[in-house]
């Protein structure tokens, strides 16, 4: 039986995220036939809030999706640092971040991703892989419509897992999750507002932090913020006992909330689209087993705290496109593509832990957070501060060296 068809070679990409969707127009460009497969029976939309660095934004526009892109970042607002007894100090934001990155909804960059795709890629939604069998020639997919309970057998010549942090994928070729997950002790509640909250001036952001357990507000300029709440836990699995409002109110201790942390926590009970999880990373001596390959967070998940996740998936789909393209052999073109893409991902995953002092601080943390606020009002250190801004070479470069390889 052949895998190949009048398009080219016939690959199968699990996952309809931005890194599937990314992965499917790099295939495309390089001459292959992307089929995409989803497990849930129709595309998601909105998400939480995400920032493109260099990386994401050179990727982007190769795979043709940064027309369909734009910042949301609200330049103009301001951020506050604010405890739950009605204190507010002028704080650090995402703005503040060294080299201009863009800040958006992941539903954005979904959307932008699949507008692009051509008219002859075929999605097929509620399907799930069941087996992979590999040989020299390619790969056998046993896969299962679970709205109609029918399965089937079919042939690719190489098989994308996207399918994100716990990747079948993963499972059926690499082995239990087990083997791979790390957990940080961490959970996040992420979620976007209908519209303000609070106090807080539509276009301002503010962070609440307490040892151990933070609450962020997120603006943009053109639509209503999102919130990210996060907080320390030494038993992940309790947390998945109870509904998730439940847990972080209990994470935010018996206290009075005050105004703020009072109406996040209403604001989290009254959403319907709530991305509760534990803040876990994927480590791998190798992503690739023959014709086998894990993009995205099924493969590296650097965490929402290291910011780069969506920069890093499409920065590795389209590097995968491309060493595709290259290179005739497979297992060349996947050996070279993890060769050089796996320096940055180790980087920014060490970026990730080291983020946690960053979105959800130890007692000692907030304390040096706060002693250099104060310092950020001396004019050296805000001139600094609008230098590192606008003259970030360095870190950018870093980046954009992912995607030239």
């Amino acid at each position: 039986m052949t895998t190949k068809t009048e398009h080219g070679r016939r690959a199968l990409v699990v996952g309809l995220g931005i890194s599937g969707i990314g992965t499917a127009l790099g295939l495309k460009r390089a001459g292959w036939q992307p089929v995409l497969i989803e497990k849930a029976p129709q595309r998601r939309s909105g998400g939480y809030f995400v920032g493109l660095f260099g990386a994401g934004k050179s990727a982007a526009e190769r795979l043709g999706i940064m027309a369909g892109l734009h910042d949301r970042t609200a330049h103009d607002g301001v951020t506050y640092d604010l405890d739950r007894f009605g204190e507010w100090r002028r704080g650090l934001g995402f703005r503040d971040i060294p080299g201009e990155p863009w800040l958006m909804l992941r539903g954005d960059v979904e959307q932008a991703a699949f507008e692009a795709l051509p008219e002859d890629v075929e999605i097929r939604y509620s399907t799930v892989p069941t087996a992979i069998e590999q040989d020299d020639d390619g790969v056998t997919v046993t896969l299962a419509n679970t709205a109609d309970g029918t399965t089937g057998t079919e042939r690719f010549d190489l098989v994308v897992g996207a399918d994100g942090l716990r990747s079948t994928v993963r499972r059926l070729a690499f082995g239990p999750d087990s083997r791979y997950l790390r957990r940080l002790n961490y959970m996040i509640a992420a979620f976007q507002l209908p519209g303000g909250l609070g106090d807080l001036a539509l276009h301002d952001g503010c962070t609440l932090l307490e040892p151990d357990r933070s609450l962020w507000v997120f603006p943009f300029v053109d639509h209503a913020p999102t919130i990210l709440m996060g907080y320390r836990t030494d038993d992940v699995d309790a947390e998945f006992t109870e509904p998730p409002a439940v847990r972080v109110r209990k994470a935010f201790g018996p206290e009075p909330t005050g105004d703020m942390l009072g109406a996040a926590l209403e604001a989290l009970e009254g959403t319907d689209e709530l991305l509760f999880d534990s803040v876990e990373q994927v480590h791998m001596d190798r992503w690739h087993k023959g014709r086998v390959v894990l993009v995205g967070d099924s493969a590296w998940c650097v965490t929402l705290y290291a910011g780069m996740g969506v920069s890093a998936g499409l920065a590795g789909a389209d590097l995968l496109g491309t060493m595709l393209a290259r290179f005739g052999d497979v297992e060349r073109a996947l050996t070279e593509w993890e060769r050089r893409l796996r320096p940055y991902l180790n980087y920014y995953q060490q970026l990730g832990v080291q983020q946690t002092a960053v979105f959800t601080p130890n007692r000692k943390q907030i304390t040096l957070r706060r002693v250099m606020m104060r310092g950020m009002a001396m004019p050296v250190t805000s001139n600094l501060l609008k230098f590192m801004r606008t003259h970030n070479k360095s870190g950018r470069m870093k980046e954009i060296d992912i995607a030239r390889a």
